[in-house]
C-alpha cells in the first residue's frame, strides 16, 4: 500500500508534527508513504533528513495552476493507493484536478481544527464527492463539521481518529537549563505555554492571567515562557505585556527547535485557547509528566476531565485560569496525581501507533471501494 500525503504549508505547526509522528509508524505497518508539498518548507526538509520521498510542487505553492495536471501525472506515475489529504490548499488542488481529469483515486482528508467562519466555496470543496472520508481529530471538530460545513448527505463520510504522538521523537536533545537561556531569576517558579502568535491561540487571555495571578492572588515568583513562532500579532502581545507590567513576568521566545525538550522544565503547562481541534503539545505534556490547566476549548475537555487530571476553565475565562495556576502549584500531590493519570492515558490511547493502526483500516475500507 502506498499514500501519496499532500500539504501544502509554508510553515510547521501541528499537521506538520502529527504526519512526521503517522509516518514512520506507517512505515512499521508497511505502509509506503510519500508527501507532495512545498519545496523548502519545514515538511520539505524533515522529509529530506528522514529519507522520505518528497515530491516538490510546482512554482513553490500547491494553489498554482500547474499543478492541476501535474497531480494527475503524479497519481499515473506513482499509482497510490490513497490521496491523504493534509491542508485546505491541498484540497483545493485534489477538487480541482479531479474535476478536471478524474483522478479516480481513493482519497482521505485530516481536518485538524475550527475555523471562525467557512466561505462557499470552502464548503464546496470539503463536500466534494470524491472525497470519502473526512479525518477529524475530535469529536468537537466532527461536531463542528456536523454543524457548520457538512450537508446531510455527506456526514456520513466523517470519522475521529484522534492523533497519536511517535514517542522516539520526544527524546530531549536540548539540554540548556531554561532559566539560563531565558535570563530567568532563580528563584522564580516557571510554568510554559507552546503556542504560535496565532488568534486561535488567544495569548491575551493567557497574559491577562499572568496580571491576575501576579497582582490580584500575589504570586509575583511565577514567570511565564510563551514559545512559540512570531506573527503579525506579535506587536500588539508585547504592547499587552507591557501594559500590564508583565515585562519582568513574561519571556515571548519567538520560534524555538525541538520546543518539548523544555516541557519537563514547566512546573504547570497552561493554554488559553479559544479554538483548537486538540492540540498535540497536550500530549506531549502528558508524555512528559507535566500537569495541564487549559480552556475548554475544542476537543481539550475530551482528553482532560475537570479536577481527575487536570484543570479546566472556560473559554476567555482568565480570572478562573489564574485561580487554577495558583491552586495547583500549591498542592504538589495533585500535581503527581493529574500528572501520573495523564501519562496512563496517553500511553493507552494517543501513542502513535494506535493512530496508525486505525488510519491503516481507513486506508484499507476506503480503497475497497
Amino acid at each position: 500500500m502506498t499514500i501519496l500525503h499532500i500539504n501544502g504549508s509554508g510553515s510547521w505547526g501541528g499537521n506538520e508534527q502529527q504526519l512526521a509522528d503517522l509516518i514512520p509508524e506507517l512505515e512499521k505497518l508497511g505502509v509506503k508513504s510519500m508527501v507532495m508539498g512545498r519545496p523548502n518548507a519545514p515538511l520539505y526538509e524533515y522529509c529530506k533528513k528522514n529519507n522520505i520521498p518528497f515530491i516538490e510542487a510546482k512554482k513553490g505553492k500547491l494553489s498554482k495552476k500547474p499543478n492541476y495536471p501535474y497531480l494527475k501525472e503524479i497519481v499515473k506515475l506513482v499509482k497510490p493507493t490513497v490521496l491523504h489529504l493534509h491542508s485546505s490548499d491541498s484540497v483545493t488542488l485534489f477538487t480541482i484536478a479531479d474535476i478536471l481529469y478524474r483522478l479516480k483515486t481513493p482519497t482521505v482528508f485530516s481536518k485538524k481544527g475550527m475555523g471562525s467562519n467557512m466561505s462557499f466555496l470552502s464548503i464546496f470543496k470539503y463536500n466534494y464527492k470524491n472525497i470519502n472520508r473526512i479525518i477529524c481529530v475530535s469529536k468537537a471538530v466532527k461536531f463542528f463539521m456536523e454543524r457548520d460545513v457538512m450537508k446531510e448527505k455527506n456526514k456520513k463520510k466523517l470519522v475521529v481518529i484522534y492523533d497519536g504522538i511517535n514517542t522516539e521523537r520526544l527524546k530531549p536533545l536540548r539540554q540548556e537549563k531554561i532559566k539560563t537561556l531565558f535570563k530567568i531569576k532563580e528563584e522564580k517558579v516557571v510554568i510554559g505555554n507552546i503556542a504560535n502568535h496565532t488568534a486561535a491561540k488567544d495569548l491575551p487571555t493567557l497574559l491577562k492571567a499572568m496580571h491576575h495571578l501576579i497582582y490580584k492572588l500575589n504570586m509575583p515568583n511565577v514567570h511565564l515562557v510563551q514559545i512559540g513562532e512570531f506573527s503579525g500579532l506579535t506587536a500588539e502581545l508585547k504592547e499587552l505585556q507591557e501594559k500590564l507590567k508583565l515585562t519582568d513576568h513574561v519571556t515571548f521566545t519567538d520560534f524555538q527547535k525541538n520546543a518539548t525538550d523544555f516541557l519537563p522544565q514547566f512546573e504547570i503547562y497552561v493554554m488559553s485557547s479559544e479554538r483548537e481541534g486538540l492540540p498535540l503539545t497536550i500530549y506531549e505534556a502528558f508524555y512528559k509528566k507535566v500537569p495541564v490547566v487549559s480552556t475548554k476549548a475544542g476537543g481539550i475537555p475530551e482528553v482532560i476531565s475537570h479536577g481527575e487530571n487536570g484543570y479546566l476553565a472556560e473559554v476567555g475565562d482568565y480570572v478562573k485560569l489564574a485561580e487554577e495556576i495558583k491552586a495547583l502549584l500549591g498542592n504538589q500531590d495533585l500535581k503527581n496525581e493529574f500528572s501520573d493519570k495523564s501519562y496512563e492515558l496517553f500511553m493507552k490511547e494517543y501513542n502513535a501507533n494506535i493512530t496508525a493502526q486505525k488510519m491503516l483500516e481507513l486506508y484499507t475500507e476506503v480503497a475497497k471501494k
